[in-house]
């Protein structure tokens, strides 16, 4: 299992302590440090959508310019963003052994999927 996140975003934090209190093992990628592929991203948009993955609520895209904000309208010009500010990702990020692509922290839905 893989989950990709910031390690001072409170949901990876809450996520993290959750896969540890569960004694769930996973591999951490750190998106500050390590970025995010294109090729990743495109997976995750064939499986989510890249509108799924656009954080408009967090901080980094209430700080980004108007004009930046209205001329994301594709998955190409959210992907360019997403590598520059990896910080506009929803996250955490989670894939799962079986393929699956979680986004957020929802316990009910991780224990599920998780079983």
């Amino acid at each position: 299992m893989k989950i990709y996140g910031i390690p001072n975003c409170n949901t990876v934090k809450k996520t993290l302590d959750w896969f540890k209190l569960h004694q769930l093992e996973y591999e951490f990628h750190d998106f500050k440090k390590l970025g995010i592929s294109s090729e990743k991203l495109e997976e995750w948009e064939q499986k989510l959508g890249w509108e799924a993955f656009l954080n408009k609520r967090g901080t980094t895209w209430k700080m980004l310019d108007a004009e930046l904000q209205r001329s994301i309208v594709s998955k190409v010009d959210a992907f360019k963003l997403m590598q520059v500010k990896p910080s506009v990702i929803k996250r955490p990020v989670i894939e799962t052994d079986s393929g699956a692509v979680i986004l957020g922290f929802n316990e009910e839905q991780l224990s599920v999927l998780l079983k």
